[in-house]
């Protein structure tokens, strides 16, 4: 014999309430749990003549990037040091700041000025500037008219 339960809006939202709340909590343990992963952070710009790239790159010495260009492929590669206190005996309780290599990779769909590339670093900003080569620019092709003589 089937029992009908008369149905409740109330009991329908908070079962999504908890649902949500389930999910939410889920999500906040996978961040720490991946609070190691990092992901060098990047914007990158073009317009007609140059991409630019700036990535942040706080703490990092300049001896320590590294920018490569290959098969029209940009990798950008930076060491963070791990730093440690100043004095011995310390317990440590949480450690968040990342460290160790990293890198980033983009494929850029048009070619570059190798010869003119320009990678400048300061207060923690690395800005890369990419100028296209002549023949990715766009060009103007002029029209001419002939007038016949009639």
């Amino acid at each position: 014999m089937a029992t009908m339960i008369r149905w409740n809006p109330i009991r329908e939202m908070m079962a999504i309430q908890n649902a949500f709340d389930r999910a939410y909590a889920d999500g906040w343990r996978t961040v720490r749990a991946n609070a190691n992963a990092y992901t060098l952070p990047l914007d990158v710009y073009e317009n007609d003549e140059v991409y630019t790239f700036v990535a942040s790159l706080p703490g990092v010495g300049a001896e320590n990037i590294q920018v490569n260009w290959h098969d029209d492929t940009v990798t950008i590669q930076a060491e963070v040091p791990q730093s440690a206190p100043a004095t011995e005996g310390l317990r440590t309780h949480m450690v968040e700041r990342p460290s160790g290599k990293f890198s980033r990779t983009i494929h850029l769909s048009k070619p570059i000025n190798t010869e003119a590339v320009e990678a400048v670093y300061a207060d923690g900003v690395l800005t890369l500037t990419l100028p296209k080569s002549a023949e990715a620019q766009p060009k103007v092709i002029p029209v001419r008219s002939t007038i016949s003589a009639n």
